[in-house]
């Protein structure tokens, strides 16, 4: 028997709430512990319809990707929506529980799911993990060491938990000898030098690796600075931000474009092209939900496309005023991190041993219900 606290423990463990962010509401809104969890029903919106289908089906568990809250609230009375939301749940004893931002950058995570969905293969992350950790020694000379520490502190580097400006500093003798054409700032050319160093040892988070390098650099004496970056193990391989990965095959953006409406879940909503329908496809760029902020990442990456979902009209015609700027794709929300659902709800199947039951909903929350075809403009 599985319990309520069980299967959220499994979820847990692959979407870690800590990986939530800051405005976020995730974990476990309605449900008691210590209750048996039999039927997972797993959707995208915690709307009326998808309560009663998981009510209808006795499912004892809803997971879904979006919060029924997101702001505080005062009631949770059956005459609003959410508050009816909450009484059938707790009436019929259906737990609710969210996974978010939270799995939105993990392995079969949402953006993951979508890469997985379109047959993308060497599938990897399009903006690395925020949280990823480098280890960077520089060697610098004694008299210099505190101020080049300084400049690196203050790019970021040298943050452990609740302690910063940490550094560990190791005394020795750098031997060198500047050739012709150097500008030494200690020694002579053609001569043999030894300085009294030290070793600087620091860590910092990844994505600041060229500012910290940048500051180091500016604080540093010698015209050549030796320094070693090595990236230290994640905890979760293979988090980040949307996801970049390559077609099995090259085709058109308009092939691709079909391609994607076909790939996802039916709905009523539209499918938006930017580029020449002409161009070929072969790496693609992608994020799970509202991802405009992600259009540099992708061409930054290389990618002939990018795929997300809410794109506005100023950011996309910005980004395709730059010369080489790569196509966009842009697809109804609900039916990008629908994909996540099957895929979510398998991982959890197996990790329960197959002690509970998972089931997708079939309910479609998309809010559009139509699309008015364009005209052709004149």
């Amino acid at each position: 028997m599985s319990t309520l606290r069980d299967v959220v423990a499994v979820l847990d463990a692959l979407y870690d709430p800590r990986w939530a962010h800051e405005w976020d509401a995730v974990g476990t809104v309605v449900g008691d512990p210590d209750a048996e969890v039999r039927k997972v029903l797993f959707a995208v919106d915690p709307v009326q319809a998808v309560v009663d289908e998981a009510v209808a089906w006795g499912a004892d568990l809803l997971v879904t990707h979006h919060p029924l809250f997101l702001k505080g609230v005062t009631s949770v009375a059956a005459t609003t929506p959410k508050g009816r939301v909450v009484h059938t749940l707790a009436a019929h004893g259906v737990a609710l529980h969210t996974c978010h931002t939270n799995a939105d950058s993990p392995p079969l995570g949402v953006s993951e799911s979508m890469a997985l969905a379109l047959g993308l293969v060497d599938v990897r992350p399009l903006d690395a993990d925020p949280d990823a950790t480098d280890s960077w020694t520089v060697y610098v000379p004694a008299d210099a060491a505190s101020d080049v520490a300084e400049a690196m502190w203050a790019a970021g580097a040298g943050d452990i938990g609740d302690y910063d400006r940490a550094a560990f500093m190791t005394p020795g003798t750098g031997r060198f000898r500047p050739l012709e054409g150097a500008d030494p700032a200690i020694g002579s050319v053609g001569s043999d030098e030894a300085v009294d160093e030290m070793m600087l040892r620091l860590v910092a988070p990844r994505p600041l690796r060229e500012t910290i390098r940048a500051a180091m650099r500016e604080a540093h004496p010698y015209e050549e600075v030796a320094h070693e970056v090595v990236e230290m193990a994640a905890d979760v391989v293979d988090r980040g931000s949307g996801r970049l990965g390559t077609l099995p095959e090259p085709m058109s953006l308009a092939a691709f474009a079909e391609h994607v409406a076909e790939s996802l879940p039916a709905h009523a909503s539209a499918t938006r092209v930017a580029g020449d329908l002409d161009a070929v496809v072969r790496t693609v760029a992608l994020c799970g939900g509202s991802g405009d902020f992600l259009l540099g990442a992708a061409d930054a990456a290389g990618a002939d496309v990018y795929v997300t979902s809410d794109l506005r009209h100023h950011p996309v015609s910005e980004h395709r005023e730059r010369p080489g700027s790569c196509a966009v794709v842009d697809v109804p929300h609900w039916a990008a991190e629908w994909t996540w659902l099957p895929v979510a709800a398998r991982a959890l199947a197996e990790r329960c041993d197959d002690t509970v039951e998972t089931r997708v909903s079939t309910t479609v929350t998309d809010p559009w219900t139509h699309v008015v075809p364009p005209r052709s403009p004149r």
